[in-house]
């Protein structure tokens, strides 16, 4: 025979269990990807040079990008995808020699490197590349 004291404990854990939030089926898809954007020069002298901005990307591929300028709170930006960020704010100033640095490490950049620092690239592409 089951106490009443028991019967109270199942359903209060029951109910507890019931209101904890579920993995709805038809969610948009998950994750996030960190990144910095580091300007080595600012030819337009708004944003500065170095980490000028931190963003990340979701999984459904739109884009948000914190500036870090103006202090202190910089603005916030949302973008479709990676891509149509880049087109807008790296693409166009090639004399800022950005560079994108994701959260894994990888790094992509833009603008106009030297040979050497495109030799440089290659060199450290070729010894973390997979066997």
């Amino acid at each position: 025979m089951v106490n009443k004291k028991e019967e109270t404990e199942e359903s209060t854990e029951e109910k507890s269990e019931q209101l904890k939030p579920k993995k709805l089926p038809k969610l948009a898809p998950e994750g996030i990807r960190t990144f910095t954007v580091a300007r080595q020069y600012d030819e337009t002298g708004v944003s500065g040079e170095g980490v000028v901005i931190e963003g990340l990307t979701l999984a459904t591929g739109q884009c948000v990008v914190h500036w870090l300028y103006p202090p202190p709170r910089g603005g916030i930006a949302i973008f479709d995808s990676m891509n149509d960020f880049i087109k807008v704010h790296i693409l166009p100033h090639p004399s800022n020699r950005t560079i994108i640095t994701y959260d894994d490490g990888e790094q992509e950049r833009f603008g106009l490197f030297s040979e050497e620092e495109k030799v440089e690239d290659e060199k450290d592409s070729d010894r973390t590349a997979p066997v």
